[in-house]
């Protein structure tokens, strides 16, 4: 999986329309870059829409998980602490996350995360996020509704979520985290990433083989 351009609309500090493109100058021939800024200059935010796009989640509001809570919206209406939808930024209508990327098949797609509010107008009642995965250039779409659509993504980054965000993205203070983690987790996560999960599926198979001729075997010396 390969990032090729972030775009993004009304999200966290960031207003209006913004992007980065990975395939453009200056970034195209800089290798290794680093995103700078003072706080609340918006550089969380460039995270987030990455993370919105694919999964519609954050790290940031998956830590911010807290039972019984709500935050107030519009009107008498809540909303959760970890609802992706509390990225729209206030005083919008509405706002949009959008990745283009290269899948583990090769082929580039473009994966978008929106929010608006009825009517687009910043004091209308919160709407459901959508959530589009569509081929670049011919612009077919991929999945019928937000959970086929989630699926198709994660089988073509080739992680989940969690996976994601501790080895492409690893959020603020999360590095101790993955440290920490259990053996079996790293151990996941590291043979995903290397592509030796296939030696993993193969050593399952050929014991269930041997197990399978083993019972065979034993099953013919008893009838003889």
């Amino acid at each position: 999986m390969r990032i090729l351009a972030i775009r993004g609309k009304n999200l966290a500090s960031l207003a209006g329309d913004f992007a980065l493109h990975f395939r453009e100058t200056p970034l195209a021939a800089a290798g290794l870059f680093a995103i700078c800024g003072p706080t609340g200059s918006g550089k969380s935010t460039l995270l987030d829409a990455l993370c919105l796009a694919l999964y519609d989640e954050t790290p940031r509001l998956t830590r911010a998980a807290v039972k019984g809570v709500s935050l107030p919206d519009v009107g008498k209406d809540t909303i959760t602490p970890q609802d992706s939808r509390n990225l729209l930024r206030r005083g919008t209508g509405d706002g949009f996350a959008e990745v283009d990327f290269v899948g583990n098949d090769g082929i580039e797609y473009s994966a978008r995360w929106s929010v608006r509010r009825a009517q687009s107008k910043p004091g209308g009642k919160l709407q459901n996020s959508e959530l589009i995965l569509k081929i670049l250039g011919s612009g077919q779409p991929i999945g019928r509704g937000k959970t086929e659509v989630q699926q198709a993504i994660r089988d073509r980054v080739g992680l989940s979520f969690p996976q994601f965000t501790r080895a492409v993205l690893l959020a603020q203070n999360e590095f101790a985290a993955f440290l920490k983690a259990h053996d079996n987790e790293r151990a996941e996560l590291l043979e995903t990433l290397t592509g030796l999960d296939v030696y993993t599926c193969l050593s399952i198979r050929a014991f269930e083989r041997a197990r399978s001729e083993q019972k065979n075997l034993e099953a013919l010396q008893t009838q003889c």
